[in-house]
């Protein structure tokens, strides 16, 4: 009789993985209806007009019905971007010009106090 050890024990058979998922013994309508499986067309609301992407022509429509208003806005408000953006481009350019007078006249005044001497002495002299 052979030697066995008393705390080896018998291999377990594998178990067959059943599916908890009861979304298969569902009938399709029913799951789609369920779960979502249908999406909407995306759709979003920017300045009071809201858009929606056509899955045709790859682009975002605007879901209004006139759209000869929105077109007449966006002619306007590009006209008024472009009059702001070279407002800021002037702007820009005047506070360079300020900033090189201002580098200028400190530079100015250090020779002036290079050739006067020391500017302790100068004030030093005065007393």
């Amino acid at each position: 009789m052979p030697l066995r050890n008393k705390f080896s024990t018998k291999k377990t058979p594998p178990r067959r993985s059943v599916s908890l998922n009861n979304l298969n013994n569902l009938e399709s309508s029913i799951r789609e209806e369920n779960y979502g499986m249908n999406y909407d067309v995306p759709k979003f609301k920017l300045g009071g007009h809201e858009f929606k992407f056509d899955d045709e022509n790859g682009m975002w429509v605007s879901e209004a019905g006139n759209s000869s208003v929105t077109q007449r806005e966006f002619v306007k408000m590009k006209k008024q971007n472009q009059s702001l953006q070279e407002e800021n481009n002037l702007l820009k350019l005047k506070m360079e010009i300020l900033l090189d007078m201002l580098a200028e006249s400190t530079a100015e005044k250090h020779i002036l106090e290079k050739e006067l001497g020391d500017g302790t002495s100068w004030k030093n002299k005065r007393k």
